[in-house]
């Protein structure tokens, strides 16, 4: 393959994702995707679910997690008949898709001649999803039914006909119905540009040379991660973090990870970290798996980002764990959870490639939520700020304010 043409479609793939971003963000309604980024929008392997482009604008959390939903989504689709025109399908299943229930992923076929060439897949943090709180923050929830309105993969759309009476039992449950249901709009509006842009480049240089340029971006992309593992002291490393308390019950929480190098494989096992926490600091296995690859992007940045960048990873996660939560685990306070897998990662890893990993960052979300009934008009309302604090520096560069 022609490495100028591989580099022109491969330039051309993660420019159409990241248009993706930017249309989710300039046509959402709610503050927090239109102005906070709190999404993500991407290109998956219509065979594999890997990722073939990511957008760069949206949240990197959600770097893997929106693979696994893929992943896991296709063999339910292909148990039911298959990937059809016009089909969308809407999960917000923590379990499923990682994150938390605010955490909506749509996920829409492309197809070329009639044939599934790839799946576009959007996520959107609703600004209400319902349960006990304005805004979905329920700090004292001790199960998932307590953070809101909970969905399993499901079509929201069948052969471009939108399911109304599914819509409707949402938006329903929902106490910022108008707001919620234009950033819906907004997620399903992402399908149809990413259909537009990727006939333009499949008109341009034929399915046929795509598909192939595809395959050998995740190729490359492999071999370059393996050959930074490669270059890694062989061996094992490991790290401790703990949290205070899950907010409930004030006892702290231990988290445990050992990295292991054999070759050019990487294996993540977080056995000893402590059982699930009554309250909502808990984490959904694909969002633990999805840090540890934003980890990897940190320590090994010159890599370009697509499904093959992370197939030398191994997880060994105990079913139950605080990073492996099952239903019905409240898990609203993931984003807490996120910060200390980062801080594993990097605190393993920093003893085998110092020059590479940065220090700890500020450690907490801070975000604050604030929701209530206006008391004249009686209409909800519900808003967040995240206070961010610094990142560190590394042997590379100085760090961020």
């Amino acid at each position: 393959m022609d490495p100028v043409t591989i580099a022109v479609v491969r330039g051309a793939l993660e420019q159409v994702a990241d248009e993706l971003d930017m249309h989710l963000i300039r046509a959402a309604i709610s503050p927090i995707i239109s102005e906070m980024n709190d999404c993500a929008n991407g290109l998956f392997h219509a065979r594999t679910g890997e990722t073939i482009a990511q957008g760069q604008y949206g949240l990197p959390v959600f770097l893997a997690n929106m693979q696994l939903t893929v992943q896991n989504l296709i063999p339910l689709v292909e148990a039911q008949g298959g990937f059809r025109p016009g089909d969308v399908w809407i999960v917000n299943d923590p379990y499923f898709s990682g994150t938390h229930l605010s955490d909506i992923c749509l996920v829409s076929p492309y197809f070329v001649d009639g044939e599934l060439f790839a799946l576009f897949a959007s996520t959107g943090h609703w600004s209400d999803i319902g349960g006990a709180v304005p805004g979905g923050w329920a700090p004292r929830a001790t199960e998932i039914f307590h953070e809101g309105v909970f969905i399993p993969p499901v079509k929201l759309y069948e052969g471009g006909r939108r399911n109304d009476a599914l819509v409707r039992t949402i938006l329903s449950n929902l106490r910022l119905p108008h707001e919620v249901g234009g950033d819906l709009a907004a997620m399903v509006n992402v399908g149809h540009v990413g259909r537009r842009r990727m006939d333009a480049l499949i008109t341009r240089f034929g399915k046929d040379v795509v598909a192939a340029c595809i395959e050998e971006m995740m190729e490359r992309s492999e071999q370059q991660m393996r050959s930074h593992i490669g270059e890694l002291p062989q061996g094992t490393c490991e790290f401790e973090d703990f949290l205070d308390n899950d907010g409930l019950i004030d006892e702290p929480i231990r988290f445990r990870l050992r990295i292991t190098v054999t070759g050019s494989d990487l294996e993540f096992d977080f056995t000893g970290t402590d059982p699930r926490a009554k309250g909502p600091l808990n984490l959904a296995r694909t969002t633990t798996i999805s840090t540890c690859y934003v980890a990897l992007k940190h320590v090994f940045p010159e890599i370009p980002v697509n499904g093959g960048t992370f197939r030398p990873t191994r997880f060994i996660i105990p079913p139950g764990c605080a990073l492996a939560a099952e239903h019905p685990t409240p898990v609203g306070g993931y984003l807490e959870m996120v910060g200390v897998v980062l801080d594993l990662v990097f605190g393993a890893l920093v003893n085998l490639a110092p020059e590479r990993v940065p220090a700890a960052f500020y450690g907490t979300t801070g975000v604050t939520t604030i929701g209530g009934r206006h008391p004249e008009t009686r209409r909800y309302f519900a808003v967040g700020w995240p206070y961010a604090g610094g990142y560190g520096g590394s042997m590379a560069s100085d760090g961020l304010v």
